[in-house]
């Protein structure tokens, strides 16, 4: 925990170097072709703004990829806890989905911890690949495993955000993902969260059914991610086969049943066929996650698990689900 006296002047201490780096660096485009950068920012290689204590910033970070949107809602009271929030499949690359699809920052605002919600990262499984997507046009290689346990912690540790006490949930393709990062990473992450995630892409069909919704997500070929379905990497990102390096981990797992529930309200057809989708996206991790529920049991590794009787696949269910496990993140990260 960092006392404010010493946050406070390291910011002064930032904001006086970015005023003299002002007059030296001139912006940098940053724009890559594709779906996964595609906005144009200055670059720069420490922060060049500062934020009190609370409060909601949107920083510029350097990476492999390009230079990265990152939108921050700064600890309340100066503690170097953070929570990743990963978003889903069809992540936009204006904003990070849980910043204006949920209340997340609601929920956060009066807690010690700094909420860090990248964006961009469609289709990506926020993992490193192996190309470029040679389906739509991709000009860069995705490196969202370096950028997220590497690039991002160094780059926050300038704001005082500890690089080794951080929590990572995710929704979907983040579920996974933060189940990913945080097994692989231990040292950085001591919480991870999965909600409605699929957590068993070694079952029959999942590796065709992951390769035709990243179709349907940007036209990206899951082979650039992963290799062939054959290939080890597919073993290394599927959590029910590195489930006992989670260990020891604090995990909140949650996926409902599919069924339509209180946020479920379609009109038109499009809204039923949206609705009818969503209920089977929902139907098929709540299938992966209870078979990753009894491989955990199996090994004897505890987790919380929440199992709503009605829910589909769908924003409004996720929010109440971070909800649910906030006091669990705070407990873990001690950010009350």
């Amino acid at each position: 925990m960092r006392f404010a006296p010493t946050r406070l002047t390291q910011r002064l201490k930032h904001r006086a170097l970015a005023i003299g780096a002002a007059a030296l660096v001139l912006p940098l485009a940053a724009g890559v072709a594709g779906s996964a950068v595609a906005t144009a920012a200055p670059a720069h290689a420490a922060p060049v703004q500062t934020a009190p204590w609370g409060g909601f910033e949107e920083l510029w970070v350097p990476s492999t990829m390009g230079n990265i949107k990152v939108q921050v809602q700064w600890a309340a009271r100066g503690g170097n806890a953070a929570l990743y929030l990963l978003d889903g499949l069809r992540a936009r690359d204006d904003a990070n989905a849980w910043s204006f699809e949920t209340n997340a920052l609601e929920q956060y605002r009066n807690d010690n911890i700094t909420l860090v919600m990248p964006v961009g990262g469609q289709s990506s499984f926020y993992t490193d690949w192996y190309a470029p997507s040679n389906f739509n046009g991709q000009q860069m290689t995705y490196k969202w495993e370096t950028f997220l346990t590497e690039e991002l912690p160094n780059f926050l540790e300038n704001y005082g955000v500890s690089p080794n006490n951080n929590a990572v949930l995710g929704l979907s393709m983040g579920g996974s993902a933060a189940l990913t990062l945080a097994a692989y990473h231990r040292d950085q992450f001591k919480f991870a969260g999965s909600l409605s995630g699929y957590l068993n892409i070694s079952a029959p069909g999942m590796r065709e059914a992951i390769r035709v919704a990243m179709l349907d997500a940007g036209r990206f070929n899951v082979d650039s991610m992963w290799g062939p379905p054959w290939s080890p990497a597919w073993l290394r990102n599927d959590p029910f086969v590195f489930a006992p390096r989670l260990k020891g981990l604090s995990m909140y797992i949650s996926a409902a049943s599919g069924l339509t529930g209180k946020y479920d309200n379609p009109k038109g057809l499009v809204g039923y066929y949206n609705t009818a989708n969503a209920m089977g996206l929902e139907a098929l991790a709540l299938a992966n996650t209870r078979a990753f529920q009894i491989r955990m049991n199996t090994l004897g590794i505890p987790a919380t698990y929440s199992f709503p009787s009605n829910g589909t696949h769908s924003w409004a269910y996720w929010s109440e689900e971070l909800f649910k496990a906030r006091g669990q993140i705070l407990d873990t990260m001690n950010a009350w």
